[in-house]
């Protein structure tokens, strides 16, 4: 068996609370908008995490990783700012496409950095390199889209 560091380990804790932290934000997020597109594009997202937040708890119980479901206080205060904005922009929907790129950059750097770890376990980093591939594919849309409203 590879090495699984605690370091590692709490990294994978992070990202885990980190993809709950999403989901709740796209689920909120397909709440304030009247963009039927948008909104579905939205639900889609936050279904998406929650399967990454099951593929990637299944993986890390192996290590004994566990999930507590809660969210991070860090996500707790982006998904409050993204509420915010929504309420004092004239553009809902255009602030909801740059916080949903801004987010996605976040969360594929956090990937990133876990993968650039030598000790990530084969099931582990198989998990991570299917959900980042995901995440790129759904930035580059998120792009296309904020394109299209331009």
């Amino acid at each position: 068996m590879e090495k699984y560091t605690a370091d590692l380990k709490n990294k994978l804790n992070n990202l885990l609370e980190r993809i709950h932290d999403d989901e709740k934000g796209f689920k909120k997020a397909s709440t304030h908008t009247d963009h039927q597109f948008l909104r579905k594009f939205f639900e889609k997202k936050s279904l998406e995490r929650e399967k990454f937040s099951h593929e990637l708890n299944n993986v890390l119980n192996t290590y004994e990783v566990h999930d507590d479901n809660s969210g991070s206080v860090a996500g707790a205060a982006h998904r409050a700012w993204m509420e915010i904005k929504s309420l004092f922009s004239f553009d809902n929907e255009e602030s909801m496409l740059e916080e949903a790129i801004n987010g996605e950059k976040v969360l594929l750097d956090d990937y990133n950095d876990i993968l650039s770890v030598e000790t990530v376990p084969i099931g582990i980093r198989a998990v991570l390199l299917n959900h980042k591939e995901l995440i790129e594919n759904g930035l580059d849309a998120i792009k296309k889209l904020e394109d299209l409203r331009d």
